[in-house]
């Protein structure tokens, strides 16, 4: 795992792309790796920002953020995506950090925790859930939009191409996160301590007739039907 950045350091990324009125999302490189990490970035109703898994960005789309809304709430989603969360908070002193319950004294090594994902107070637009079979390290933000339901999972499900780089071939092949959709056999040795209750939680997102987008943290985005169809996939993985 990559040493965490204390300033602001930016890496190549891409461009954030509107995913619906009230959601917003990028994808960024990693450290000496191929595989691409992304960020998600929700509009509260009174237009406050909840960014998960964030991403130093350069100055004019960070200009596109707080032009968008007053970022307030950091979501660390586990131990492994801390790479940016102090960076973020020296960039903006009120922004509260939250972490999953199980993941907090190691993103405490790096970063001032303000609380668990049971202190977010949500609104009708966005919410924090805990993943169950996961010893509270990981958990999803689920986007209510326009057009349906976003659910955001962390290292829970990958869905990405298999790399070809040393540390890609690694990553991707040897421990099983691509090809994608998939639970890797990263995500069950070192997330999953109750097989059937993950299970459980996955299910019950994927019969969600109201889910538009599944959105994890590497790299690919599924739409429409494709979202429940992507979690569907995963589950064989189990």
């Amino acid at each position: 795992m990559a040493k965490a950045h204390m300033d602001w350091k930016v890496l190549p990324h891409g461009p954030i792309e509107r995913l619906a009125e009230n959601l917003w999302w990028v994808q960024g490189s990693v450290p000496r790796m191929s595989l691409k990490r992304t960020m998600t970035i929700a509009r509260l109703s009174d237009g406050q920002l909840v960014i998960h898994n964030g991403i130093a960005l350069e100055a004019g789309a960070m200009g596109q953020i707080e032009a968008w809304g007053k970022p307030a709430w950091l979501i660390v989603p586990n131990g492994y995506h801390r790479l940016d969360a102090a960076a973020y908070r020296s960039r903006y002193p009120t922004l509260r950090v939250l972490a999953p319950r199980g993941s907090r004294a190691r993103i405490q090594e790096v970063v001032a925790v303000d609380g668990t994902y049971d202190d977010f107070p949500g609104d009708d637009c966005v919410r924090l859930e805990t993943l169950a079979g996961t010893n509270h390290v990981e958990g999803a933000m689920i986007v209510q939009s326009a057009d349906g339901v976003s659910v955001v999972l962390n290292d829970a499900v990958f869905n990405m191409d298999k790399k070809r780089d040393a540390l890609g071939y690694l990553f991707t092949t040897l421990l099983g996160s691509a090809p994608g959709p998939r639970i890797s056999r990263l995500a069950k040795w070192v997330l999953m301590k109750d097989k059937p209750a993950l299970k459980r939680e996955l299910e019950r997102y994927a019969e969600r007739a109201d889910m538009q987008r599944l959105i994890v943290a590497h790299e690919k985005v599924a739409v429409g039907p494709a979202a429940r169809e992507a979690l569907r996939q995963a589950l064989t993985y189990l």
